[in-house]
């Protein structure tokens, strides 16, 4: 099931969190109750760890992960370095890089296998990234925007992009990524599918503003339920017919 929340009075929950197969990283502020939908969800299968980076509540903009590992920004503090490390897995390797483009959740999209980056992302970052991640990395823009990871979200199940990538592209990035794709919007018709979405491959949370519609779309490409892509056709001609009657 996809999840609706809200970090206090925001639908830009991805910002506020990094979601992956090994852990949850959340952000530390007030809103408590957004930690605890986290927690009901996932506690059973993985830690959900309060962090902050740089002193800052976006960690999901900021860092990029995966089951293997998370890279966090130059600016993280040694203390946040060393508590994030601490409440994570031991398996999961934590390193700081040095970037010239410090949000790596915007230029970088990454689930266990592959990771799309930024067109001007440094080499060292570059193999840093497939070094740690354990990932084979390409260049790549989305509907012409360089930040991927603002503009498409990716699990190892199935990925969804900027709702005005080409038909060509999108089975161009469907075969680079072995992964079905679906272009999509979050939060009532945001393209903004990084800051408004985080899923892994059995649970994911959008905005609150999120229709059904838009749900179900997450359910099926992310494979969260028997929700077949048939159903989210009928589920969308449906929704068309109501709102044009």
């Amino acid at each position: 099931m996809a999840t609706r929340l809200q970090f206090e009075n925001s639908n830009e929950i991805g910002v506020f969190s990094r979601l992956t197969n090994s852990y949850c990283l959340t952000a530390l502020g007030g809103s408590e109750n957004f930690y605890s939908i986290f927690e009901q969800e996932l506690a059973d299968h993985i830690p959900v760890i309060h962090a902050s980076v740089a002193g800052c509540r976006f960690v999901g903009r900021v860092t990029i992960g995966n089951k293997r590992g998370l890279l966090v920004p130059s600016t993280t503090t040694d203390q946040e370095l060393q508590h994030i490390r601490n409440s994570l897995p031991d398996a999961v390797v934590v390193q700081r890089v040095e970037e010239r483009l410090s949000a790596l959740g915007n230029c970088i999209v990454a689930n266990d296998h592959v990771a799309l980056v930024h067109t001007d992302l440094d080499r060292e970052t570059e193999e840093i990234l497939a070094d740690v991640l354990g990932v084979e990395v390409f260049r790549q823009t989305i509907a012409g925007n360089a930040l991927v990871g603002s503009y498409s979200y990716i699990t190892n199940q199935g990925g969804m992009v900027h709702p005005k990538t080409t038909v060509e592209d999108l089975e161009e990035l469907s075969s680079l990524l072995q992964i079905p794709l679906v272009a999509g919007t979050v939060n009532r018709g945001s393209d903004v599918l990084g800051a408004g979405l985080v899923a892994n491959d059995w649970a994911a949370f959008c905005g609150l503003d999120t229709t059904s519609t838009e749900i179900s779309v997450v359910e099926s490409i992310f494979k969260l339920q028997d929700n077949m892509p048939v159903n989210v056709v009928k589920t969308l001609r449906t929704s068309l017919i109501d709102s044009l009657a």
